[in-house]
C-alpha cells in the first residue's frame, strides 16, 4: 500500500496519508474499502507531482535500479542478486563487474555480465514512458538514470545522462573501434565464444559502461550536477540514494521542490517535500 508525504517547503510540518495506519487498522475493515482508498492515495500523491511539474520553471528526473525493475530487469545489488552471485561465481557483484577481474579474468567477468546485466528483450516500462511524454510536452529537460540498459532512450527520451554508461554501446579497449551490443553476443565473434575480440586488431571489446573501481565520465557528471543545480523540481525515482558517487549528486541540488518515489526510506527522505511510496510507473503515469 502507498503512502505520501506532503511538507511545504520551508516548514517543518508534513502531512502523512497512510490510510492503513494504527487509526485505521480496524480487523474487519472491508477488503474493498483498502483498494478504493489505496487507489486514492496514489492519485493524491500523483496529482499533487503533477500540480508541481505544471508549476515548475524546469524539472529533471534522476532514477536508479527501481525504475527498471519494472521492465523485468533484475537488481543485481538486492539479496537474491548477491546470494545467486557467491552461489554461483564465487564472487560479489561488485567484484565480478570490476575493472580489476575484468583485466584478470575476462572470461569471468563476460559470463557474469552477459548472463546478469543484459535483457535484449526488456521494454520501456510505464516510468519511461509518462518520462518521454513529459519531455515532448516541455515539461522535462532531463533525464539523469544510474542504469545501463538503454530504456529510456528506448522510450523515446532525448535528453538522457547515462551517469554508468550504457550496454548499447561496446568498444575495443586497443583500438578504439566501435560495436554494437548484438556483436558481442555473437559467440563467432568471441574467443571460446565467451570473450568478444575486436575483427581489426583483435583486441577485447568491453561494454562502454562504468565497472568498479573505474571513475564516471567527467563530462557526463559534469552535466548531470548542473542540470541538478539548475532546475527548480527534481523528482528522484527507483533509487536508494546509497551507491556513490552517484548519489552525490543530490548535494547540487538547490532547487524548490525535492520528490521522491520509491519503495523503502532514502538518507534524502528528511529533505524531501513529496514522497510517494509505490511504483514508480504507476505513480508517473498518473502524474502526466
Amino acid at each position: 500500500m502507498a503512502a505520501v508525504a506532503y511538507r511545504h517547503p520551508g516548514r517543518a510540518h508534513r502531512r502523512l496519508i497512510m490510510p492503513h495506519g494504527p487509526e485505521n487498522n480496524k480487523p474487519n475493515e472491508d477488503k474493498q474499502r483498502e483498494e478504493r482508498a489505496g487507489v486514492t492515495e496514489i492519485a493524491s500523491g500523483a496529482e499533487q507531482l503533477k500540480c508541481l511539474i505544471r508549476q515548475s520553471k524546469s524539472t529533471v528526473f534522476f532514477g536508479g535500479a527501481g525504475v527498471s525493475t519494472e521492465s523485468g530487469i533484475p537488481d543485481f545489488r538486492s539479496p537474491a542478486g548477491l546470494y545467486a552471485a557467491k552461489r554461483i561465481y564465487g564472487h560479489t557483484p561488485e567484484e565480478l563487474l570490476s575493472h580489476s577481474v575484468f583485466v584478470r579474468e575476462p572470461e569471468l567477468f563476460f559470463r557474469y555480465y552477459k548472463k546478469n546485466l543484459i535483457a535484449e528483450e526488456a521494454k520501456p516500462n510505464a516510468a519511461h514512458i509518462a518520462l518521454a511524454s513529459l519531455e515532448r510536452q516541455g515539461l522535462l529537460s532531463t533525464v539523469i538514470t544510474q542504469n545501463i540498459d538503454g530504456l529510456h532512450r528506448a522510450a523515446g527520451s532525448k535528453n538522457v545522462l547515462e551517469l554508468h554508461g550504457s550496454n548499447w554501446r561496446q568498444y575495443c579497449v586497443q583500438c578504439g573501434a566501435s560495436y554494437s551490443l548484438h556483436y558481442i553476443l555473437d559467440e563467432t565473434h568471441c574467443k571460446e565464444g565467451v570473450v568478444p575480440v575486436c575483427e581489426k586488431c583483435g583486441g577485447i571489446v568491453r561494454p562502454d559502461v562504468v565497472l568498479y573501481g573505474e571513475r564516471l565520465q567527467d563530462a557526463v557528471i559534469h552535466a548531470a550536477a548542473k542540470a541538478i543545480a539548475c532546475t527548480q523540481l527534481l523528482i528522484v525515482g527507483g533509487t536508494s540514494l546509497r551507491v556513490y558517487p552517484a548519489a552525490g549528486l543530490l548535494g547540487c541540488f538547490e532547487g524548490r521542490h525535492l520528490v521522491l518515489i520509491n519503495q523503502s526510506e532514502t538518507p534524502a527522505d528528511a529533505r524531501a517535500q513529496l514522497i510517494i511510496r509505490d511504483a514508480i510507473g504507476k505513480v508517473l503515469a498518473n502524474a502526466v
